[in-house]
């Protein structure tokens, strides 16, 4: 189960628990989690469908009605379909991003995998993103997918979090505490 430190709600979290255990017990965790991936791409791609979602000026009936459209056209699975609507009927699509982040991170620790999100100040080399997964999935004891992005601003090295420990080899990291000692000692 998701951390409560996570950046999903409780309200996510329980229903991408339910979802969860429903997809194992059917033996279809990673499809539902791919369809789910699907409707959270809608909604930031389609202007529309996130305000249908994110507004509560929408009535449970109509975003129900809308939500079963999509449904019919998309043809998810009946898991993913059923749930769908249930979440519209329960007016909780305002969640729907939150509960596929919550599902995501149960299917990758279901599947013994954890996320890393990596800071560089530039783009890491194919070898380079081996060799640090090689060296966190060794830390960690399971297989590690990267989430990269590049900030200029470090200046060098890397700012690397896996679960809630983070690990800062930054030039800019190591030139603040350079200057917090000097400041101490002038």
């Amino acid at each position: 189960m998701a951390k409560s430190s996570s950046p999903v709600s409780g309200v996510a979290e329980r229903y991408a628990q339910s979802l969860f255990e429903l997809a194992r017990d059917e033996g279809s965790v990673d499809s539902t989690e791919s369809e789910l991936n699907a409707f959270r791409d809608l909604i930031e791609e389609n202007a529309d469908f996130r305000r249908l979602v994110e507004s509560p000026a929408f009535t449970s009936h109509e975003q129900l009605a809308a939500v079963s459209a999509i449904v019919a056209e998309v043809k998810p699975s009946p898991l993913v379909g059923n749930f769908l609507k249930v979440v519209a009927s329960n007016r909780r699509l305002f969640a729907l991003a939150g509960i596929a982040e919550g599902f995501r991170a149960m299917a990758a620790a279901h599947r013994g995998e954890a996320e890393a999100e990596v800071v560089s100040a530039h783009p890491l080399t194919e070898e380079q993103r081996g060799e640090l997964r090689d060296a966190l999935g060794s830390y960690s004891g399971k297989t590690i997918s990267l989430r990269e992005s590049v900030d200029p601003a470090i200046l060098g090295g890397l700012v690397v979090r896996i679960g809630s420990r983070q690990v800062d080899t930054s030039l800019r990291s190591k030139l603040n505490s350079l200057k917090l000692a000097l400041k101490e000692v002038g």
